[in-house]
């Protein structure tokens, strides 16, 4: 059987973007018939939706974006160390870094820390600076992966100019290394509350322990962090509050930690990356890691844009209801 390809631009997108257009053009030719099973379970819709976005370009964006990751990460630390330093908490430069590690899995942060460290011991004045400068350009391209990612979701053109993205990145960047002051300030009050705590109850010294809530402390950061990510870097026209955000960074945020936990598992199980990569087996968990991250920003993306409704289709929609009943 001959197959015939398709060309990609008469491929049915359902982008937000997408579905407004088409529901602009359908509505002076309304037929209720055609659009009758689409009002029927909006779950079905959102999930449709989701599906194909992420089946499109899940694996690709997952894949830039774990490159772009890797790449960016020890500039990004430089970058926050010549900021902290500018505000005179060059001492926090080691408990940064140890506030970013420990949102990764302990098999990517042990590959990761020496690394950090010596690339951090070995920047010093102007020498700092000058990396520092490096790092928000190199860290401004992760931010417009993420920006690419979103606005394929909404389907949606570039409408800003270059000078103006690359300067709201610099923005987010520096907002991050504040949210990561603030990451470092909860872990210390969660610190000293245990100590209280086994001061109090020594015998719960070992349910304390367990507990482990400094891994969990970062947690509603990272959720704020996703949730004014999304925000910001979402194309303008589907940046009102009618359109939510929150929906993709709690999916993001609750993925990034079942894959943070489940991830040593897998590796000490099921998987063998040192037999096949030998010596370069820790950098392959790394990138396998934050490829995961990517899949779940992708998923996350294409989320909020399936729930994104314009009013444009809602009307339409909601014509198929009032047609039916």
């Amino acid at each position: 059987m001959l197959r015939v390809a398709v060309p990609e631009s008469q491929l049915a997108s359902l982008s937000p973007e997408a579905r407004r257009q088409r529901a602009l053009r359908w509505h002076d030719h309304f037929d209720g018939a055609r659009l009758n099973f689409r009002s029927r379970l909006r779950a079905v819709r959102v999930l449709r939706r989701v599906w194909a976005g992420v089946f499109n370009d899940g694996t690709i964006h997952a894949g830039n974006f774990a490159y772009m990751v890797l790449i960016s990460l020890f500039p990004f630390c430089i970058t926050g160390a010549a900021l902290f330093s500018l505000v005179g908490r060059a001492s926090a430069r080691e408990a940064a870094l140890r506030t970013v590690l420990s949102a990764l899995p302990g098999d990517v942060a042990s590959v990761l820390e020496p690394v950090a460290h010596g690339v951090l011991a070995a920047r010093t004045g102007s020498l700092l600076w000058i990396g520092g400068a490096v790092g928000l350009w190199t860290v401004g391209s992760l931010v417009e992966t993420i920006r690419d990612m979103l606005r394929r979701a909404y389907g949606t053109r570039v409408t800003r100019a270059y000078w103006r993205r690359r300067l709201a990145s610099t923005g987010l960047i520096i907002a991050s290394v504040i949210l990561i002051l603030m990451a470092i300030t909860v872990q210390v009050a969660l610190g000293a509350a245990q100590e209280t705590l086994f001061a109090l109850a020594p015998q719960l010294d070992g349910w304390i322990t367990g507990l482990a809530l400094s891994r969990f402390a970062p947690t509603p950061l990272l959720f704020g962090a996703l949730w004014v990510l999304f925000i910001t870097l979402c194309p303008s026209d589907y940046r009102p509050r009618r359109y939510p955000k929150w929906p993709g960074a709690l999916f993001v945020t609750v993925w990034w930690q079942a894959i943070t936990i489940a991830l040593p598992k897998l590796m000490r199980y099921l998987f063998t990356y040192d037999l096949t990569y030998g010596s370069l087996a820790g950098v392959m968990i790394a990138l396998f890691f934050f490829w995961l991250v990517g899949l779940g920003m992708v998923v996350g993306a294409e989320l909020n844009a399936a729930l994104a409704e314009t009013p444009e289709e809602r009307d339409l929609l909601g014509q198929a209801d009032d047609k039916r009943t």
